[in-house]
């Protein structure tokens, strides 16, 4: 049995408790945060961490994200905290950065994915803080989706996959980015991004300075994952995903010509649009900003997923700003199925 607690209307601090009890008892709590929703657990409790693991059918290498709401948890957790994480807690946490760094003893390695470093973020949530708070534990969470599923950006969403599978799911309504917390490794110089996320690059380095990218943010593969999303399949629907890139004109014409091409074959199509009309079988429009899009790419590709489609063909925006974090989660939903519009 799953208790569902509606927080739509804001924080009620009698329904956090019954949360936070969950938490304490080494029990799953979905809630939401100001990226996804999050599937979360005791982060220093080896058991309820694996069990986080089983509900998502997530493999075991694949390191957690622990959630704090005071930043000066964070030196219970770390054994080295550098003074660029704390310049960067200071601009930007509450948010949606994650930093990763060297690993204290008492930080389970089931939690770290096996790792030496471990990665912390503060959300910029009341839920998510009231929750932390409450529980008085640093909270481990992934995103509350079956692995290699889109992410949920609704409670709606995590009612699809886990009701019934965990304990308590906290309905906060809809997140307010839509794409996961930017990863950033502060165990090397300069710092590596591992992850694009809801704080753009941009912002960092106007902070700190120059930020590598690491490869597999653009698709190279890795064989160690220091940052969630880096190495297996993620994000993707039942549906064929392709991404169409190129200059935006052009990109709009072949656009229109794979769905006449898909719908002449027979093929349910369905569009993840930014702001143009086509007429395929289904489409979801998604806006035309960075942040329209990063909100609803996640929602469209589920409910597309509902709608039935066989393919979605999905626009290719410029990697600046959010659009970095958007075509790295598109990319990954389609597998790397990329056509170039010349």
């Amino acid at each position: 049995m799953t208790i569902v607690i509606n927080m739509r209307e804001g924080v009620d601090r009698r329904k956090i408790k019954v949360a936070a009890r969950f938490i304490e008892e080494g029990k799953l709590v979905a809630f939401p945060t100001e990226t996804v929703y999050g599937l979360g657990a005791n982060a220093l409790d080896r058991n309820a961490v694996l069990s986080i693991f089983s509900a998502k059918g997530r493999p075991a290498d694949n390191p957690l994200i622990i959630h704090i709401s005071d930043f000066e948890q964070i030196y219970a957790l770390a054994e080295d905290v550098p003074k660029e994480a704390e310049i960067l807690a200071k601009h930007f946490w509450p948010g949606p950065l994650t930093m990763v760094l060297p690993k204290r003893e008492n930080v389970p390695k089931e939690t770290t994915g096996g790792l030496e470093s471990v990665a912390i973020r503060m959300p910029a949530h009341e839920i998510a803080l009231s929750l932390i708070r409450e529980s008085r534990l640093p909270i481990a969470a992934p995103s509350a989706n079956i692995s290699g599923k889109p992410s949920p950006t609704l409670a709606e969403h995590v009612v699809d996959d886990f009701y019934g599978k965990i304990e308590c799911i906290i309905d906060g309504g809809e997140t307010k980015i839509g794409v996961e917390s930017t990863v950033l490794d502060l165990t090397t110089w300069p710092p590596l991004l591992l992850r694009p996320g809801g704080l753009p690059l941009e912002k960092i380095e106007e902070v700190i300075g120059e930020v590598q990218i690491h490869p597999a943010v653009r698709g190279k593969e890795v064989d160690l994952a220091k940052a969630p999303g880096m190495k297996y399949k993620h994000y993707s629907p039942n549906a064929e995903v392709i991404i169409v890139e190129g200059k935006k004109e052009r990109v709009k014409e072949r656009m229109k010509e794979l769905v006449n091409e898909f719908k002449e074959r027979g093929i349910k199509v369905g569009v993840m649009a930014t702001g143009e009309f086509y007429e395929a079988d289904e489409c979801f429009n998604l806006g035309e900003s960075e942040e329209e899009i990063a909100k609803n790419m996640f929602r469209a590709l589920r409910e597309l997923d509902k709608r039935g489609v066989d393919v979605i063909l999905a626009e290719g925006v410029e990697e600046r700003g959010l659009g970095l974090a958007i075509m790295n989660r598109l990319r990954k939903a389609a597998g790397y199925r990329v056509i170039k519009a010349e």
